[in-house]
């Protein structure tokens, strides 16, 4: 037979089955792994060493493309076989560091649903890798540790038979986190201490895993890796890098998992674990990796100090912290600090401003106020935000921070002071912080040049963040209440000394910011804080202080809700009105005459909802002036609306939102429940413990209707202008709220004895009949007033109704009358016969409206003449009116019928 003719016939052949003689050749390696699993498992076989090596060999062979999906159960079988022959026989060692070596490679499919249906294995696989880091040999260990980091890394899979296809890129780390693999890896660091290349390649992959995902964090977090990897950093390290990673991770692990991260790593062991850390790279750090590493470092320790159950007072840590705060600004004995060297770089810097920020966090712990009193923190915080000094100055001085660090610390140290003062106030009196801060202020109001490179707020070149922080410092103090610090401040002239800032500010033309509204609210708190309880202030609070308040009230509520801070300006500036100006006759008087009342009142229709309560309440503490009144009385909106109907109609919308029982007009609808909102009537089956006031009491408080009341009261309830009936209907139920009130609270009582199965006696029980009897004819009263109130108002209605109706029929009857004179008038002008035809009947009744004589014979009335034309002028020379002779024409007047006669 020719040779080619069989190779012609056997060639497609070929092609036609490729398909199906690999899909057999993959099943074959399948039952392949359980006659393998077979082989080393037997007690027969268990021995044959040989042969069990040539058959794994064979099996690594096939299998270097990657394992297959289905395969890896039975791969991950025959890798824990493997390990356990280790130990008596090594032999095992290089086929499973080959096995391992593939592992890096993508896993393998066949189908497209094979990585939903082998999710299972794939996690058993993946937790049975990192259990073979329990073998001792430290190649297995290497190679495991190599093959979890490469996971994250890009490995490109070798060429692939026909029919396979590696799995996605994410789908071996999504199960990576469901497998208990991290988990295990942490564990096996406690083998690895005579191993430290292993554990340096280990900390790299964790901090591979940890950076990774939040999942791989709780994994560590369980194994109690943060705790582990703490403990263990200040080991001998020949590489120095163990210490770097160890940082790395428990940063990661402070991010992702920072509660359950903080409470292990706030033992006294982890405490004082990382102290040794950061102390060594104090001391002995030089490089700027080591720097960097020295400030993760102190990041950590004041992630940790945000627990307040860390330990850092008790291992001494926060005491060498504290004094290295003050440093370099203060000498100290501390021997921390004594031989301690600033380069003054970047990271000396960063280290600078994370010990700032470090004394905040420090300080909700009572303890470290101590520390801060020892160490004189107060004075190196006063020293860094005193004004910056001179060039000159700078120059004869040794080494120190550049001017952009030396405002960015001025800043910081503001910040600090802002926290710390008002917990530090025997300091700061001692210290004289109240004029360090005051010089201060007056730099920064001085139009002296500065050069300043922080632009976080206010721009280059600008003192408005340095003015920002500063008031913030007189705010948090002032708002204390300590005496000693507020009467201080007034001694040094600090209300005119605001008064002037603020009033500067506003006249500048600069376009008003977040900070400066910032600024400028901040000063009227202070300005509140300090006049609040001293009539003197008030009185050195005076007319610029009113003139100051009017200016702001005008500004109005329409930049309210503009997102800058015009909303906290507004609060501000009404809290400044109810704290420095009432309580005290001048300003109140002076404060009226500028229209403050009128201004009040304009704000509380224009702003929202939100600040009606202080609104009021400052507008009901004005009216304990006599004066005030008439101005409340006399004032009117741009639409006429008076002060009393404002007022009301604030108080049906308190209701209305209240959800109130009323009537459409307004009135009573449920006597039961005259003035209780739908909150009330929820809580009306709980009962409340004696020491805690009850939903009637706290009612008053949450809402604007008692303080509406008490207006009410002070402005009367009768004669008021502008109010119509809905407004008395609404002004019948205010009079009463006083006696809904009480009656409400004794309702409450009876329901909470009732609830409580309390039976009062019978005084007591006739008493409360009594007062629900009263109750409810005074309710009845108020509804009949009401009816009475809305039936005269439907008869006006009615009268308005028909007076309406007359207005219209009049107007309906002229423009007919109109109408028809001007038909006639056409008719008239257009038709000569009907112009003939009334002029014949107006004749005719002319002459039948003359009077006729009684008698022919009447005598005839004798002839009259009047002056009918001038005939002639002469002029006689004289003066005056006797120098002109006139020359008159006479008529004689005929009397009516004279001529018929």
């Amino acid at each position: 037979m020719d040779s080619r003719k069989v190779v012609h016939r056997r060639k497609p052949d070929i092609h036609a089955s490729d398909k199906n003689q690999r899909s057999q050749e993959i099943n074959v390696k399948s039952l392949d792994l359980s006659k393998v699993i077979h082989l080393l498992e037997d007690p027969l076989t268990a021995n044959l060493k040989e042969r069990h090596l040539f058959v794994l060999k064979k099996l690594l062979k096939r299998s270097q493309i990657g394992f297959l999906l289905k395969e890896l159960s039975g791969i991950g079988k025959i890798l824990n076989i493997c390990a356990e022959k280790v130990t008596d026989h090594p032999e095992y060692v290089p086929i499973l560091c080959e096995a391992l070596q593939i592992c890096r490679l993508p896993f393998l499919k066949e189908k497209v649903s094979d990585e939903q249906n082998y999710t299972q294995d794939v996690i058993e696989f993946l937790s049975n890798l990192g259990c073979l880091m329990r073998m001792s040999d430290a190649e297995v260990r290497q190679h495991i540790v190599q093959c979890v980091s490469s996971f994250y890394s890009c490995v490109a899979p070798k060429q692939l038979l026909e029919g396979l296809q590696p799995t996605s890129p994410g789908y071996r780390l999504q199960l990576l986190e469901r497998s208990d693999l991290a988990q295990t890896l942490v564990l096996s660091m406690a083998a690895l201490e005579n191993q430290p290349a292993i554990k340096l390649q280990l900390l790299q992959t964790l901090q591979i895993l940890s950076s990774s995902s939040d999942m791989n964090c709780a994994l560590i977090l369980n194994a109690r890796g943060a705790e582990m990897i703490c403990l263990h950093m200040n080991e001998p390290d020949p590489s120095g890098q163990v210490l770097f990673y160890s940082s790395e991770i428990l940063w990661n692990l402070l991010e992702k998992g920072s509660k359950e991260a903080t409470a292990q790593l706030s033992s006294i062991e982890c405490v004082i674990s990382l102290k040794e850390a950061f102390i060594h790279q104090l001391i002995s750090g030089f490089r700027h990796s080591d720097l960097q590493l020295r400030n993760d470092l102190l990041v950590i320790t004041t992630l940790i100090t945000e627990n307040l159950n860390s330990l850092i007072n008790e291992s001494l840590f926060a005491k060498q912290l504290v004094a290295l705060v003050t440093f370099p600004e203060l000498k100290s004995q501390n021997p921390l600090v004594r031989n301690l060297k600033l380069t003054y770089n970047n990271e000396d810097f960063q280290m600078k401003k994370l010990l700032l920020n470090l004394l905040v966090i420090m300080s909700k712990d009572s303890a470290a106020l101590q520390l801060y009193k020892e160490e004189r923190v107060m004075p190196a915080l006063l020293t860094l935000v005193s004004p910056p000094a001179s060039s000159s100055e700078r120059r004869s001085a040794s080494r120190q921070w550049s001017p952009v660090q030396q405002e960015e610390l001025q800043l910081q140290a503001l910040a600090t002071l802002s926290t710390i003062a008002p917990l530090m106030l025997d300091d700061y009196i001692t210290c004289q912080g109240n004029s360090c801060l005051l010089l201060l202020l007056d730099w920064c109001v001085a139009q002296d040049p500065f050069f300043g490179q922080s632009h976080s707020s206010g721009g280059r070149g600008s003192k408005k963040a340095q003015m920002r922080h500063c008031i913030r410092v007189l705010r948090s103090v002032t708002s204390s209440g300590e005496d000693l610090v507020n009467e201080d401040l007034c001694d040094q002239g600090v209300i005119n000394q605001l008064l002037g800032i603020l009033m500067q500010m506003e006249a500048s033309p600069d376009e008003e910011d977040e900070v400066t509204l910032e600024i400028k609210s901040d000063i009227q708190l202070i300005l509140s804080a300090l006049c609040e309880s001293d009539m003197h202030r008030k009185e050195l609070f005076g007319s610029e202080g009113v003139e100051m308040a009017v200016h702001f009230l005008r500004k109005g509520c329409n930049n309210f809700y503009n997102g800058l801070g015009h909303n906290k300006l507004i609060l501000s500036t009404v809290d400044c009105v109810r704290s420095c100006i009432v309580g005290c006759y001048t300003t109140e008087d002076y404060f009226l005459a500028k229209g403050g009342a009128s201004l009040v009142l304009d704000l509380l229709r224009s702003s929202p909802r939100c600040i009606h309560c202080i609104v009021l309440a400052t507008l009901l503490e004005l009216c304990e002036n006599p004066n005030t009144l008439s101005h409340i009385l006399s004032w009117r909106d741009a639409g006429g609306q008076t002060a009393p109907r404002l007022l009301l109609q604030l108080w049906r919308d308190e209701e209305e939102k209240l959800k109130v029982s009323r009537t459409r007009h307004g009135g009573i609808a449920d006597s039961q429940r005259l003035i209780l909102s739908h909150y009330q009537q929820e809580d009306t089956q709980l009962s409340f413990p004696a020491t805690t006031p009850s939903a009637a009491v706290l009612e008053l408080s949450e809402n604007l209707r008692s303080k509406i009341y008490l207006i009410f009261c002070k402005l009367g309830f009768q004669g008021l202008p502008g109010l119509s009936g809905k407004d008395y209907v609404t002004l019948s139920i205010i009079r009463r709220y006083l006696d809904f009130k009480v009656s409400e609270v004794w309702e409450e009582i009876s329901r909470e004895l009732s609830l409580e199965g309390v039976r009062p006696i019978t005084p007591d029980e006739e008493a409360l009949s009594t007062i629900h009897k009263v109750s409810e004819d005074m309710a009845s009263r108020v509804v009949a007033e009401q009816n009475s109130i809305l039936e005269q108002l439907e008869k006006d209605d009615i009268d308005k109704e028909d007076l309406m109706y007359t207005e219209i029929k009049s107007r309906w009857k002229q423009q007919e009358l109109t109408a028809k004179s001007w038909d006639s008038y056409i008719s008239r002008t257009s038709n000569h016969e009907i112009l003939k035809e009334v002029k014949a009947q107006r004749e005719k009744y002319t002459e039948s409206s003359r009077p006729k004589p009684k008698h022919e014979d009447a005598a005839v009335l004798p002839k009259k003449h009047f002056i009918g034309q001038v005939m002639s002028v002469e002029r006689t020379g004289a003066s005056g009116p006797a120098g002109v002779k006139l020359r008159l024409a006479r008529a004689p007047i005929k009397a009516v019928g004279q001529e018929e006669v």
